[in-house]
């Protein structure tokens, strides 16, 4: 997928006032140290369409991004280790539930998380609530370019494996990035490019 505009369109925190327009959409979502405004500026090209910071949980708001005119791409606030307080972080979790369970246009939520890590808990739970609410996510492993090539594989290998131990049955797509290096973008995108078009053609049938 080649993209040729990528803009922003809005933010705010109620599901209502999201854009109604019946595009796909594709939302971004991960611990709030984890390189997701990093990710987004890779993917669509844009150095600071989406605002990095040094600060982690600087995303505080459902923000919508145009892309190619045809479908949105959603970044989402960070969960955890966010210098917010408790009641800000509650409201946070409650608009992002009501988003992901009342947004129909909603296709796929990709959940970053540091490959450099093992699997953390408040990951693992996340990705248990996205099942059992039948949303569907795949997994982007971010910060590759940190790592060896084996060590890499070594990585993603351990935490397809413990999720299948949490009881899933088969492990959710997933994605190897850096930002930095570029590296998983046409992968990436292709797999939203591959996602639209099934979604184009049920929607001329």
């Amino acid at each position: 997928m080649k993209i040729t505009s990528a803009d922003f369109v809005m933010s705010n925190t109620e599901v209502s006032k999201c854009p109604n327009e019946p595009l796909p959409e594709y939302a971004f979502i991960g611990r709030s140290n984890v390189g997701k405004s990093s990710l987004i500026n890779m993917l669509t090209g844009r150095k600071s369409l989406a605002k990095t910071s040094g600060r982690p949980g600087k995303t505080q708001l459902i923000n919508h991004f145009k892309i190619n005119g045809n479908w949105f791409l959603v970044d989402l606030p960070g969960y955890g280790y966010a210098k917010v307080s408790k009641r800000d972080k509650n409201t946070f979790q409650k608009y992002i539930r009501h988003y992901f369970l009342q947004r129909e246009q909603l296709l796929c939520s990709f959940v970053l998380v540091d490959i450099r890590h093992r699997p953390q808990k408040i990951d693992l739970d996340f990705m248990q609530w996205l099942g059992e609410n039948n949303v569907p996510f795949a997994i982007v492993f971010t910060k590759a370019d940190k790592l060896k090539p084996k060590v890499i594989e070594e990585q993603v290998a351990g935490y397809l494996d413990t999720l299948l131990e949490e009881a899933w049955e088969e492990a959710p797509p997933h994605f190897i990035t850096s930002s930095s290096q570029k590296t998983g973008r046409e992968t990436l995108l292709g797999y939203i490019d591959g996602i639209n078009t099934s979604f184009f053609n049920a929607s001329t049938t």
